[in-house]
């Protein structure tokens, strides 16, 4: 009688340690998924803060995307101030946002001297301020 009732209670604990297996990885999906869409949700509002076309490299006269827009669907540019009002006034650049495919690196003078950061694709922010963005090209 003893073995069958430690056969019933092993058979029972097995079923329902089987039953929560399921409910448990659901639940760590779900919030994996709920991650994802919250990450996504703060990736698609600050694309839309900074206002930069999808595929062009953005540069800003002001901290979080505003001011004056520069913006270039160019892989490379080896002298922003060409087409860019601001930086042709001595402005400092104060944010960037990254449309592009690619990492793209910035320089503080023409033809791609004095490298100061980067940023990967996708995404931007603000930089330190106290500077131009003379040049840029892919990582």
């Amino acid at each position: 009688m003893n073995r069958i009732a430690a056969l019933a209670v092993t058979s029972l604990a097995l079923a329902l340690g089987l039953g929560t297996g399921p409910v448990a990885a659901t639940a760590a999906e779900n919030a994996t998924t709920e991650s994802a869409v919250t990450e996504n949700a703060a990736v698609e509002s600050a694309r839309a803060s900074y206002s930069c076309s999808p595929g062009y490299f953005c540069i800003y006269s002001d901290w979080n995307g505003g001011g004056t827009r520069c913006q270039w669907s160019d892989k490379q540019r080896a002298n922003t101030a060409d087409d860019c009002s601001f930086i042709q006034r001595g402005k400092n650049v104060r944010s960037v946002w990254n449309g592009t495919g690619h990492r793209v690196q910035y320089y503080t003078k023409t033809n791609y001297n004095s490298r100061v950061g980067s940023t990967p694709a996708g995404s931007g922010g603000n930089l330190q301020g106290s500077y131009q963005i003379r040049s840029f090209k892919p990582q």
